[in-house]
């Protein structure tokens, strides 16, 4: 597969699982870093094709950077997406990796008095609160930022929304998966201003993208 062709652009890639997975795609379309990623402490990496680089962040700073135009495109999971929304870019393609479900957790004992209010133990606030809201139910969400799985534990919430993949976490902690919220995997975003200033690559970079997604889906 030929690469993009060459013209500065700012690819933002989200850190850990799903760069792994992320990776392969961009080589298919002939983008590749210049060095191992896994062997450096740089955050920006140069690659294959002249003026396309890969700058690595936490997934919760990837719609933030291409949001206001530091990246051109970015990689992040659908949850997150959920929790910020998409102003200021396109969402283009599931790139149908990282595969996971965002569902609300506990212990399936309501301990709860009639009266009072749910206390959920979340980083998704604002989804966690629609969810609840949805459902005629008064959540106070109270917002952390890892290891959810203690805050039924310790008496701190009744219930937790949280990323669920086997489910195994969960069970050692004495809980277990309650209701689905939404299916989640990784998603091309494109800034709505380099979409149009940077069209031919960021179109001939999206083709050269889903080409590879499907190959992989028809594998």
């Amino acid at each position: 597969m030929n690469p993009v062709q060459a013209e500065k652009l700012t690819i933002a890639l989200t850190k850990g699982r799903i760069l792994t997975e992320t990776l392969p795609l961009f080589a298919e379309a002939g983008i590749e870093p210049l060095e191992s990623i896994d062997k450096s402490r740089k955050l920006i990496f140069e690659t294959t094709v002249p003026g396309v680089s890969f700058v690595l962040l936490r997934g919760s700073d990837v719609p933030t950077y291409v949001r206001h135009g530091a990246a051109d495109v970015g990689v992040v999971g659908k949850d997150l997406l959920m929790e910020f929304g998409d102003e200021g870019f396109y969402e283009v393609l599931d790139l149908g990796i990282a595969r996971c479900r965002l569902m609300t957790a506990g212990s399936g004992h309501d301990r709860r008095p009639a009266s009072a209010k749910m206390r959920v133990a979340t980083k998704f606030v604002n989804v966690a609160r629609a969810h609840y809201s949805a459902r005629g139910i008064q959540a106070n969400i109270i917002k952390l930022y890892g290891a959810m799985e203690l805050a039924p534990i310790m008496n701190l919430a009744d219930e937790i929304v949280d990323i669920v993949d086997t489910g195994n976490t969960l069970k050692a902690n004495g809980m277990r998966p309650l209701e689905h919220i939404a299916d989640v995997s990784s998603r091309l975003i494109v800034n709505k201003a380099s979409m149009r200033t940077r069209n031919p690559i960021i179109a001939s970079l999206i083709e050269q993208i889903s080409t590879a997604v499907a190959s992989r889906q028809g594998d």
